[in-house]
């Protein structure tokens, strides 16, 4: 890493104090470089680097630090500092970090901004958590139709120094309406006498403000874009959202799946600042649910007891049959929630998903049957473990197994449709909480199929 190689440089001129020196070095790295150096001081030294920065570099750098380094810094900062920094980060980051504050302190730092600072802050802050809103920023090149290569040059020039990306030029009419994008490009290789409206095409993408985030994240990746315009409900071009911002947001997304696919709440932080007793808050809750459910599956044993009692032989099975289950329902709920996340599919294709599970659980139960029984013959014929009913042992054993895994596909692909069409989020139907499902209703179709098997000669 960039920040290992320069790490005994840096640590030469802070034990020397030479701030100078350490000032000059640091004014020639990129934003992105000084905070991993950063990341790796001890947190006096962090306040050290970040006051030798100039007011521009710093904010930059600013936005490359986690929250709480963040915070960090702020809390060492004067007033001054604190509002310089503030005023000149872009305004879609600056929004970030004011939503993960408390209300109190947001409210405080937005007051130290300058009254055009002060507005956008408020503005963006105000749409809905979640929405594209609060990733946008103000800061784009809008021109009109009518105007020259020439003007539109001479505007990029005047004004462009403040814009979020240069790449895409956005064209408004006289009420600020969308009504194109251009790309640089052709603007820089078109004559000079040429007009706005030579170049547009009329076919552009756009986001509305409230839209949610994860929507942003799929047109993004539809259209390969850098950055997309965002409009209001009349059309009017209110800002732009850059592909950094969105490829955050994919992060979160993904990391939110991880974690319930494993059986626990999204954690806010990251695992290495995360308080223990958060940790444990976000753990505890999904281990009672599946605690609670994995209950039903002693209950269900307890009914069977008679059974169990009559042909002990039954319980050594138990495990390879509902872990079996539990297995074949997580790998299809894995595939549907992350089909359903990436748009492959919708909750119209139920019935084709359905389809192809039963066929799946079929094909993958009739193998692990065929390994049961298999399991079960050699065993008895090098042991005699299972006596003269092997055969029927065995055939309840694959039977079994061929049910379960069924219903383990079956249960494991539809739960994710259930969820999305009541408004929760698929990724709650998480890997344990199907096994925990299909644990239940494993044990109650082996048992079913033992007295159906087996009655008149173990049972």
């Amino acid at each position: 890493m960039l920040s290992q190689l320069l790490q005994p440089e840096i640590r030469a001129l802070l034990d020397e104090r030479n701030l100078s020196a350490l000032k000059e070095v640091l004014s020639e790295w990129t934003p992105a470089d000084i905070a991993e150096i950063m990341a790796d001081l001890p947190e006096y030294e962090e306040a050290v680097i970040f006051r030798l920065l100039p007011n521009e570099l710093a904010a930059d750098t600013f936005e490359y630090l986690d929250l709480d380094m963040q915070m960090h810094l702020l809390k060492g900062l004067g007033k001054e500092e604190t509002a310089a920094i503030l005023n000149e980060m872009a305004p879609d980051d600056r929004t970030a970090l004011l939503e993960d504050l408390p209300s109190s302190a947001a409210r405080q730092l937005i007051t130290l901004l300058s009254a055009e600072e002060r507005k956008i802050a408020t503005t963006l802050l105000n749409y809905p958590d979640d929405s594209v809103g609060r990733l946008m920023t103000p800061d784009y090149i809008a021109v009109k139709p009518e105007w020259t290569m020439s003007e539109t040059l001479q505007h990029i020039r005047e004004t462009g120094s403040g814009s979020e990306t240069l790449n895409i030029i956005y064209v408004t009419d006289e009420k600020g309406k969308l009504i194109d994008d251009i790309k640089i490009r052709d603007v820089l290789l078109a004559p000079v006498d040429y007009k706005v409206n030579d170049l547009m095409d009329l076919n552009f993408v756009a986001l509305h403000v409230t839209d949610d985030q994860e929507t942003a994240v799929n047109v993004f990746k539809r259209y390969d874009r850098v950055a997309l315009p965002v409009v209001d409900a009349f059309g009017v071009l209110i800002g732009i959202v850059t592909v950094d911002d969105v490829l955050d947001v994919a992060e979160e997304e993904a990391t939110e799946d991880i974690h319930k696919l494993g059986g626990i709440e999204a954690l806010e932080e990251s695992y290495a600042t995360i308080s223990f007793g958060e940790m444990l808050k976000k753990r505890a809750g999904w281990l009672a649910i599946l605690f609670i459910g994995e209950m039903f599956t002693t209950s269900a044993m307890a009914y069977f007891e008679d059974a169990i009692a009559k042909a002990v032989v039954l319980t050594l099975f138990i495990p390879l049959i509902i872990s079996s289950g539990g297995n074949s329902g997580s790998q299809a709920a894995t595939l549907v929630i992350r089909a359903l996340s990436l748009g492959e599919i919708t909750l119209k294709d139920w019935f084709f998903v359905m389809r192809r599970e039963i066929l799946s659980g079929f094909v993958l139960g009739l193998i692990l049957a065929s390994v049961g029984f298999l399991r079960i013959y050699f065993w008895e014929l090098t042991s005699q473990a299972y006596g003269d009913t092997w055969y029927l042992l065995g055939a309840t054993v694959s039977i079994a197994l061929l049910g379960v895994v069924m219903w383990g596909t079956i249960s494991g692909s539809m739960l994710p449709f259930i969820l999305k069409k009541l408004g929760a989020d698929p990724a709650a139907s998480s890997a344990p909480l199907v096994a925990t499902m299909v644990d239940v209703v494993g044990v109650v179709i082996y048992f079913s199929f033992a007295y159906l098997i087996l009655s008149g000669t173990l049972l």
